[in-house]
């Protein structure tokens, strides 16, 4: 099984340039520390708010790229539906040849809306442009010329789209959270799976699952699940830790027309904690009872961590990625965590 760590690149302070600064200097340095580590992937998700510094995923991932080796490098997720497709996989290209074959593209709609408008899109359209986007970005993938005729799209004829990847072709996952159509969609179209579990019990996910697998090519086969993690030596610590984290999270998220008061209250620990819970919050003991549970139900090939929610350090961060790194994934390898694809 893999690992990847992520962030959205939330920003609760204020919004002056220097606080911007210092947040991409943070996900920088989580990139880099991950990598150190040896954790699989790094992921940064693209929004067009003052309230986020990652409006270009893939700028911040080139930049990571330079300094690191090993780690894969996707954004989680890139807007599709308000994003040129031959534009996005060319910029995807770009990163694939400057970390030598380590880049990812991970396509989703995301939780606002701004980018229809910023971008001139018409969100009344958001399925038509979605799915064709999608079929020009599996075209440029695949072919150095593009041809395409369809309705929401201008065409294309004989379109050379350049570079091309370092990858004879780019890994391309869609990511969903509550719709079985969208993982159909995946399965069928030959791509990834990353589900992003928003809260409540794991098994909720499992038609979206099942629907995926049973459209899937056991060839093309790749389930992620995504994942709010905060992980301490001892529950004393999550609870006085966690809570204020995740109800500045959600408070924020419900400010914004997201969310509803669920997710502010202080839940019961011994339920966050349990493997039932779709937080990886928890001992890294309990982490690791958590994710082969989710094993069990999936048979997932990946797990994605979002490590920073809440406005948290990049201190308190950090003890996160290394319990996992050090405490969780190696008990995860020995006890045969690796998923068949």
């Amino acid at each position: 099984m893999e690992f990847g760590v992520f962030s959205l690149g939330e920003q609760f302070s204020s919004n002056g340039q220097e606080s911007q600064l210092g947040r991409i200097q943070e996900l920088i340095h989580l990139g880099n520390y991950a990598d150190e580590l040896g954790i699989d992937l790094f992921g940064v998700g693209e929004h067009h708010r003052l309230d986020y510094v990652s409006s270009s995923p893939q700028l911040i991932l080139s930049y990571i790229a330079a300094s690191t080796k090993q780690i894969k490098l996707t954004a989680l997720t890139s807007l599709l539906g308000t994003t040129n497709p031959v534009r996005l996989y060319e910029d995807f290209a770009t990163l694939d040849l400057l970390s030598k074959g380590r880049a990812e593209i991970t396509v989703g709609r995301g939780a606002f809306n701004e980018s229809f408008h910023l971008f001139g899109y018409d969100e009344n359209k958001y399925d038509d442009l979605f799915d064709e986007h999608l079929q020009i970005l599996l075209k440029a993938n695949k072919e150095e010329k593009v041809n395409w005729k369809g309705d929401v799209h201008h065409s294309l004829v004989n379109a050379e789209v350049s570079p091309r990847a370092y990858q004879s072709q780019l890994p391309v996952h869609i990511g969903v959270s509550g719709t079985k159509e969208s993982a159909i969609r995946a399965a069928k179209k030959q791509c990834g799976l990353a589900v992003i579990m928003l809260g409540g019990t794991v098994k909720r996910y499992t038609p979206i699952i099942d629907a995926y697998n049973d459209n899937a090519s056991s060839n093309n086969r790749f389930v992620s699940i995504a994942a709010h993690t905060f992980i301490r030596e001892t529950e004393e610590e999550i609870e006085n830790e966690f809570y204020p984290l995740y109800a500045k999270y959600w408070k924020h998220l419900m400010e914004n027309g997201i969310g509803g008061p669920m997710g502010m209250a202080r839940t019961d620990l011994e339920f966050v904690t349990s493997k039932e819970s779709t937080l990886l919050v928890g001992t890294p003991a309990q982490v690791i009872e958590k994710i082969k549970y989710q094993q069990t139900l999936f048979n997932q090939n990946r797990m994605l961590l979002q490590v920073d929610f809440g406005g948290q350090s990049l201190m308190e961060i950090k003890k996160t990625v290394k319990l996992l790194a050090e405490r969780v994934i190696p008990e995860i390898k020995k006890m045969g965590g690796a998923a068949h694809v």
